[in-house]
């Protein structure tokens, strides 16, 4: 498939959803203009990427998160399995709690980076259900946005801010939010009346080799949710909180993945890195803690 037709297809795709789109700027219902643009009843126009993405920032916003990060993230989710008890985990929730009897089923992955995470839980959860899965997936880097495009069709995929996001009221039935900054305020605008919102955190284990090989400090070693958790409570009826505990072990290709991807060797030396990387295999420690809400619906009288 050539570029041209490919950002095509992904401008088809997001017109089916351009209702649930409103101007970051004036809040104003948007459409899907000559498969090139998405404009808002007072004319702010916002073009696609040649990969079909749409970048819906007011202003520029420079992160860390580099292209090299995302594309070793990718490989370790998609290649290695990295996260795959994970999204199994996820999968099993959204089919438990939320409202199977729906024609269609939206998730919105708020923090997607590449999108692997999204993309793995869509697939898992089609030979469960007849409706349609609908992935809409933001980040606030436009590297990680790209390479979502890049990898993965039939997704509506948007640099966006997660404290202004370009969507009306109540669109969504499923709300992701892994191992990312959270927004509790647009989470509650976003999710519909009977919504499931699903945040996942590390707990105290979570990288510990990392951790234990390249800090010193306690405070480097350990690390505490226990806020996290209670500001998720305060938000949002807590249906369920879980511990997800297993090992993965990694060939040294692996490990140099997960070394680009995460944000705890981003200050550490590189003579220590390669120390570490003299090992051939490496037994990883995932600790994770899955929160899964709704939303408080205040009731009247």
């Amino acid at each position: 498939m050539t570029e041209k037709s490919k950002k095509l297809k992904n401008v088809q795709y997001v017109g089916n959803f351009e209702h649930i789109f409103k101007c970051p700027i004036c809040d104003s219902s948007m459409k899907v203009c000559e498969f090139k643009s998405l404009i808002c009843s007072n004319n702010h126009t916002f073009d696609f990427a040649k990969q079909g993405y749409l970048n819906l920032m007011t202003h520029p916003i420079k992160t860390k998160y580099n292209k090299e990060l995302f594309e070793a993230r990718k490989k370790l989710i998609v290649d290695d399995s990295f996260f795959e008890p994970l999204s199994q985990t996820i999968v099993s929730s959204i089919n438990k709690e939320s409202n199977v009897k729906k024609e269609n089923i939206s998730i919105l992955d708020m923090g997607c980076g590449e999108g692997s995470h999204l993309s793995t839980i869509c697939n898992m959860l089609k030979p469960y259900h007849k409706k349609s899965i609908i992935g809409v997936g933001i980040d606030l880097s436009k590297e990680g946005v790209l390479v979502a495009s890049r990898s993965y069709n039939n997704k509506v995929w948007a640099v966006a801010d997660l404290a202004n996001t370009p969507f009306k009221d109540k669109q969504f039935d499923v709300i992701l939010n892994i191992l990312s900054p959270s927004n509790y305020g647009e989470f509650n605008r976003l999710l519909k009346n009977d919504g499931l919102i699903i945040k996942v955190v590390p707990q105290k284990g979570y990288l510990k080799e990392l951790r234990e090989a390249f800090y010193s400090e306690d405070k480097k070693q350990s690390y505490s949710n226990k806020d996290t958790v209670e500001r998720f409570k305060q938000s949002f009826d807590l249906l369920s909180c879980s511990s997800l505990y297993y090992k993965m072990t990694l060939n040294k290709s692996s490990i140099q993945s997960l070394l680009k991807m995460t944000p705890l060797t981003w200050a550490v030396k590189k003579d220590k890195m390669d120390l570490f990387m003299e090992k051939d295999f490496y037994n990883i420690t995932i600790n994770l803690e899955i929160l899964i809400g709704k939303k408080k619906i205040k009731r009247e009288g």
